[in-house]
């Protein structure tokens, strides 16, 4: 069943990823990620205990990145005067691991041992729900809620360990996606004299 979900997800064209996660002392993000799953995707991510968010534009290879003021400080680690709600273009190739940037490909694939749960629902629709272990977690489970009616799109994942608790849905299945550059954009190319 899980099989199928993921080879449904993954022929999409496009689809609406939410996600909360938090540790235990409640300090998180949650993120929202429009995208065709290969190459063009809108994404927004806030972070609860700085007021940090990051919003992104991936065209291509191009990004258009703006960051909140709290964001900047914090990457910088430095106060920051002035008003801050700039557009700025850069290329992919700039972005870092846990800058808070999206890649728009999502990896739909199983693991661990899979076992089916009760039927439910996940926002009124009718569900499924596979409890996954795996032995490379030791700290927690996740469940999956697949839907029953229809394609049997994945609809919700919910990861619960010890190390932290995140919360994923999936919607606008296959809704034409939009995705634009700003009309208003500082480029960093043009100020890179190398």
């Amino acid at each position: 069943m899980l099989d199928e979900a993921n080879k449904t997800m993954s022929g999409l064209t496009s689809v609406t990823v939410e996600g909360t996660t938090t540790n235990p002392e409640g300090k998180g993000f949650t993120g929202r990620i429009t995208t065709d799953l290969h190459s063009r995707c809108t994404s927004k991510t806030t972070w609860n205990w700085n007021k940090a968010a990051l919003e992104q534009i991936r065209i291509g290879k191009t990004d258009y990145v703006r960051p909140n003021r709290a964001y900047i400080e914090w990457w910088s680690d430095k106060p920051m005067s002035g008003p801050q709600n700039t557009w700025i273009k850069t290329p992919t190739s700039k972005a870092e691991p846990g800058d808070g940037l999206a890649a728009c490909p999502r990896d739909f694939s199983s693991f661990g041992t899979a076992k089916r749960g009760e039927p439910t629902e996940v926002d009124g629709k009718a569900a499924i729900a596979v409890i996954v272990t795996d032995k490379s977690v030791r700290t927690g489970k996740y469940t999956f809620y697949v839907a029953t009616e229809g394609k049997p799109y994945l609809l919700k994942v919910v990861y619960k360990g010890t190390d932290f608790h995140t919360t994923t849905t999936y919607g606008a299945f296959n809704k034409p996606l939009d995705v634009k550059p700003p009309t208003k954009v500082l480029d960093t190319g043009a100020l890179d004299p190398s």
